[in-house]
């Protein structure tokens, strides 16, 4: 992989969601993915908020 690549690699939400899923799933030790895959829903959901809320006063502005 390439150096520029790892640090994102190594920092994407799928990872900690499923990891949480499957840590629940089988009764292992969850450590700090829960945490880790709220963080990133919440961080999704806002940009996705924020992009659409922006998104739609730009179109109902203009008719």
């Amino acid at each position: 992989m390439p150096s520029w690549l790892q640090p994102i690699a190594g920092n994407q939400p799928i990872t900690p969601i499923v990891e949480t899923i499957r840590g629940l799933l089988m009764g292992t030790p969850l450590n700090a993915e829960p945490l880790w895959a709220l963080f990133w829903c919440v961080l999704i959901l806002v940009i996705a908020v924020t992009w659409g809320a922006w998104l739609f006063r730009r179109k109902a502005g203009r008719r």
